[in-house]
């Protein structure tokens, strides 16, 4: 994984600042691949919020103070919740190799 503990704490203490402190977040794509090189950082987050307008709030917030903790970032999110109706195939790619920060 090509994140410090530092960032990574950064990113479970806001994701549950901002999703409650059940939502689960796990770091797949480049950067959790230690061969890799370069990259966003792409997080899955799993959240047991149910209101999309909430969830969107969260999202927002969850950007603004991720990027003023760890400096300018691209993260790029996706976010699971009860309910949700579509799972586009990066879904599958996240959940089968995220790993859990």
């Amino acid at each position: 994984m090509r994140l410090s503990k530092h960032q990574c704490q950064i990113i479970r203490q806001t994701v549950a600042n901002c999703f409650g402190p059940g939502a689960r977040v796990y770091l797949f794509g480049s950067r959790a691949d230690d061969t890799a090189r370069g990259g966003d950082i792409d997080l899955l987050i799993e959240t047991e919020m149910t209101d999309v307008d909430e969830i969107v709030r969260a999202e927002i917030q969850f950007q603004v103070k991720v990027q003023q903790r760890l400096g300018e970032q691209k993260i790029d999110l996706l976010i699971d919740y009860p309910g949700r109706g579509e799972h586009p195939p990066i879904f599958a790619v996240a959940e089968r190799t995220g790993v859990p920060l």
